[in-house]
């Protein structure tokens, strides 16, 4: 969600590491993040787990942000504003699906959003895509088909159309992001801001609209303990840490290394469902799993390439 600054100079390899070891751990948590929403969220409750997992955050950036806030434009807060109902779609795909699917999957699926943005960008730019990436892509696409069978080959479920389709909002964000011009000279922490606050919104009308589930209040006093620590650890972790990790990181390495480490973000995904969650990939979903990691790896690379 954060916009990437210019590359830092090249750091020494234990400094790197240093560097890399906490954007590391925001990929790991990322990646537990669809077993701890599974964990948390039923079809009733998923507009409900929104607003307060975003809501017990938002204060501390506006806190953090305010000075920079009042900086900006009008122009700015409507692209930042178009970007927050974006992303309200996003989190609801996102959400909506892995309380359908499993978080395996969820994390998986989900990565294909770095095949989908440089394909949507050459079709948006009428360039097109070298041999490699479109070799990439298609592994990527197998892997999916092959993910998403049971005992034989059957129709995805609704979970797994979900999440492609969340895969398909993340893309329109990116490149609304690049897009947008008003947002491009906007700092990160008050485009994130006010993004989430956007969204926040959006999660507050819908839980205030009849047939979306229990209202924020009635699933707080409802949740216990374990629900709490669920809640707090995507909203403390995976939201408030996770961004300034980025921040702190991209100004200390180079965008195109936290990246890398943060697209390791599906394969524990993969390892938080298999270990903690208990799922089960089967013959078939293992390959397919194998080929989506291997596809939105070399898709990026190939992507790096056609950039140089």
């Amino acid at each position: 969600m954060s916009s990437l600054a210019v590359p830092a100079p090249a750091l020494a390899p234990r400094r790197a590491w240093l560097t890399d070891l906490p954007v590391l751990v925001v990929a790991v948590v990322w990646g537990a993040s669809y077993l701890a929403a599974k964990g948390i969220t039923t079809t009733h409750t998923v507009v409900a787990v929104l607003v307060l997992r975003f809501a017990l955050v938002l204060p501390v950036l506006v806190v953090a942000g305010q000075r920079r806030l009042r900086t900006l434009t009008a122009a700015q807060w409507r692209g930042a504003a178009v970007l927050g109902l974006i992303l309200s779609g996003i989190f609801l795909l996102e959400t909506y699906g892995v309380v359908h699917t499993s978080a395996t999957n969820a994390g998986l699926i989900i990565s294909l959003t770095m095949i989908f943005t440089p394909l949507a960008e050459a079709a948006v730019s009428r360039r097109r895509p070298s041999a490699s990436f479109v070799a990439a892509a298609a592994l990527s696409v197998a892997g999916v088909v092959l993910l998403t069978q049971g005992g034989g080959f059957t129709t995805p479920s609704l979970g797994d159309l979900l999440m492609l389709l969340a895969a398909l909002a993340r893309t329109v964000h990116v490149l609304a992001m690049a897009r947008l011009v008003a947002v491009r000279s906007a700092d990160s922490l008050s485009l994130t801001t006010i993004q989430l606050g956007t969204a926040v919104a959006v999660f507050t009308v819908l839980a205030a609209t009849p047939g979306t589930g229990a209202s924020p209040w009635a699933v707080a006093v409802g949740f216990g303990p374990r629900e709490w620590a669920g809640l707090l650890f995507l909203s403390v972790f995976c939201t408030l840490f996770a961004f300034f990790v980025q921040m702190w990181a991209v100004r200390r390495t180079s965008p195109s290394r936290v990246s890398l480490l943060l697209g390791t973000e599906p394969l524990w995904a993969a390892a938080a469902g298999i270990a903690i969650g208990g799922e089960h990939l089967g013959a078939a979903g293992l390959v397919g799993g194998a080929l989506v990691l291997s596809g939105t790896s070399w898709g990026r690379r190939a992507a790096d390439r056609a950039d140089c």
